[in-house]
């Protein structure tokens, strides 16, 4: 599907009536909630996308019981209410429902872009801050909105990453010159997909390397084997690939029953940032690339608090963190807990000067981004790593200043 029909499908989903929260652009009194603050929280917890979207959430609720405990925001208590996000139409109808009858005086979101993209603009039309921590297509950020911040790297910060990773370090590690590497895109179809695929394709162009072939699919999809046939008959050496969990595994099965596979993957994070699905694919993981948000395996010096998080983590939880979807999440949250508390209220214009007067260098979150927002609320020091899945472990390879582990060249399980 072109990316102008998906979006301006979804721009026709989120216009309709607003919401008693927003008629004035202003939040709810306190007394209303008995004293609370209350921030919508916007996921998808059911469907194909609900365990990267419970993953998210889980670094939201972490970042404002810590903010309870100390207090909590503007000498207030802040209650989280769910709000269920599976596709887009649904995110619209939450999304309204939580800054109407919930009475949320702004929204977190959202992990995908698909639903971000739907959501962030009920926000929009009633002045009403959200934050969103973890989708990474690009035009969420590009329609000039005055509500919307974002908080993690975009789908051409993530492009750049693993296209430069071609010539940067596959290229050394196997000896050969760049431009006699073949390179693939394969993506899944939604604004996600999309939106990272195209700057791949733009950036192979400008590093003067080859693209073989670029193959789109349904996220659902059953079946890559056609998929996996064009690949190899293409002789590509390196797939840079974007999708969820559920289509990698179709994926990788193709390419096992095809007997056949490149000699490097490089995902685009989602799925692949995923313990389940390394689990669920097996040793053919191994060696597998990510361009992603930060994970745990990671030098602290980079990301300080890294380990007091996933301590935190285990302590809620009781067991390991499933990606490092949750701690983008805790990242971006404490940053606008912390701007909300530093704009003394919630008015839409007192949080954005809060927000866009946010100034921390990189290396100085638990992620390891800096914050700095620029005028359409994107910031601008959110950047993905470099990591592979080596021994079960996915560990972080670049730069050198955040790795903790060497680039193994050869993709498949070790022998």
């Amino acid at each position: 599907m072109p990316r102008r029909s998906v979006l301006a499908g979804l721009a026709g989903a989120a216009i309709g009536p607003r919401g008693s929260a927003g008629q004035g652009g202003a939040p709810p009194p306190a007394s209303a909630n008995g004293g609370e603050i209350r921030f919508g929280a916007l996921y998808p917890f059911s469907g194909s996308l609900s365990l990267l979207g419970d993953e998210s959430f889980r670094g939201v609720e972490i970042a404002v019981e810590e903010r309870n405990a100390a207090g909590g925001l503007l000498s207030r208590p802040v209650r989280l209410v769910k709000g269920e996000a599976a596709d887009q139409n649904q995110a619209v109808v939450e999304a309204r429902r939580l800054l109407g009858a919930e009475r949320a005086s702004g929204l977190f979101g959202t992990f995908s872009s698909a639903l971000s993209f739907a959501a962030t603009q009920v926000a929009e039309m009633q002045r009403v801050p959200y934050f969103e921590l973890g989708a990474i297509g690009d035009p969420i950020t590009e329609r000039g909105f005055r509500t919307l911040f974002r908080t993690c790297p975009r789908a051409s910060d993530f492009a750049r990453e693993a296209v430069n990773a071609v010539p940067d370090t596959l290229a050394p590690a196997w000896g050969v010159a760049p431009g006699a590497i073949k390179v693939a895109v394969l993506h899944e179809d939604g604004l996600y997909g999309q939106s990272v695929s195209a700057s791949q394709e733009a950036m192979l162009g400008a590093r003067g390397l080859g693209l073989v072939e670029k193959l789109a699919y349904p996220a659902r999809s059953p079946d890559l084997s056609t998929a996996v046939q064009r690949l190899k008959g293409a002789k590509a050496d390196v797939v840079l690939h974007t999708g969820y969990q559920n289509d990698i595994i179709v994926f990788y099965r193709a390419m096992r029953e095809a007997g056949w596979r490149p000699r490097m993957v490089i995902g685009s994070g989602a799925g692949y940032s995923g313990v389940d699905t390394m689990r669920a694919v097996g040793p053919d993981f191994d060696g597998t690339m990510n361009v992603d948000f930060t994970q745990f395996e990671v030098n602290e010096r980079m990301a300080p608090g890294v380990r007091r998080f996933v301590e935190a983590y285990r302590r809620r939880y009781g067991s390991e963190p499933r990606s490092g979807h949750s701690l983008a999440n805790y990242t971006g949250a404490r940053v606008c807990l912390d701007a909300v508390q530093r704009a003394g209220g919630l008015e839409a214009d007192r949080v954005r000067a809060a927000m866009l007067a946010t100034d921390l260098p990189e290396g100085a979150t638990p992620s390891g981004w800096g914050v700095r927002f620029d005028e359409r609320g994107q910031n601008t020091r959110a950047k993905p790593f470099v990591l592979q899945w080596q021994n079960g472990k996915q560990v972080t390879v670049f730069p050198a200043e955040a790795a903790v582990a060497r680039l193994r060249a050869q993709f498949g399980p070790a022998g």
